[in-house]
C-alpha cells in the first residue's frame, strides 16, 4: 500500500500474479532465496512441525506435574520402559502415552496417564491439560483445541517396578 493510499484510507488489492517483474515475467512472490515475500505482510515461508515434537513437548511437559507417577498404561509397555530406564546411556521415551492431531494452526493432545495415589485426579488432571497447553503454544505457536487425558492406573505406594531381568553368564 503506498502512502497516498493509506493517507486515502484505500487498500492495495495488487495480486502477486498480475504484477511483474522487470524483466516482464510474472512475479512468483519467490525471490532467488526461495523465501518467499509479500507485499506488507511478514510471510515469509512455512513452518512445520512433526507430530512427534509436539507429543515430546506434551509428554515432557505432563511429567513434570507434581503427582503424575509416569505416563503411558500398565502391562507390558509400563514393564519394557522401567527396564530400559535401568539400562546405561538409555533414554526413556518422552512421548510414551501422549497422541497428538498437528494441524497447521493447531494440535489436539490425547494423554494416557498413571497418577500417584492419594492425589486428587480432578486438580492433577487440570495441571496437566493448562501446562501442555502453555508449552505447546508457547513453543510452537500452535493453538491447542483439546487435551483429553485417560487415568489409566493408580501406583500405589507398596508397589515396586518390575525387576530387571537377570543376566547368566557362562563361565
Amino acid at each position: 500500500m503506498t502512502s497516498m493510499q493509506a493517507a486515502q484510507g484505500g487498500t492495495d488489492t495488487t495480486r502477486l500474479d498480475d504484477s511483474r517483474t522487470d524483466t516482464g515475467r510474472p512475479d512468483t512472490g519467490r525471490t532467488d532465496t526461495g523465501r518467499s515475500r509479500s507485499s506488507g505482510s511478514q510471510d515469509l515461508g512455512q513452518t512445520r512441525i512433526a507430530d512427534v515434537v509436539v507429543s515430546k513437548i506434551a509428554g515432557l511437559a505432563a511429567r513434570e506435574v507434581r503427582g503424575v507417577y509416569t505416563l503411558g498404561g500398565g502391562g507390558a509397555a509400563r514393564a519394557f520402559d522401567a527396564l530400559r530406564g535401568r539400562i546405561p546411556g538409555a533414554t526413556s521415551n518422552a512421548s510414551h502415552g501422549v497422541a497428538v492431531e498437528v494441524g497447521e494452526r493447531q494440535a489436539a493432545v490425547d494423554l494416557e496417564v498413571i497418577l500417584d495415589y492419594g492425589v486428587s485426579i480432578v486438580e492433577v488432571a487440570t495441571t496437566i491439560r493448562q501446562d501442555i497447553i502453555s508449552a505447546i503454544e508457547r513453543m510452537t505457536g500452535l493453538e491447542v483445541v483439546e487435551v483429553n487425558i485417560a487415568v489409566g492406573d493408580v501406583h500405589l505406594p507398596d508397589q515396586e517396578e518390575p525387576a530387571a531381568p537377570a543376566v547368566s553368564r557362562v563361565a
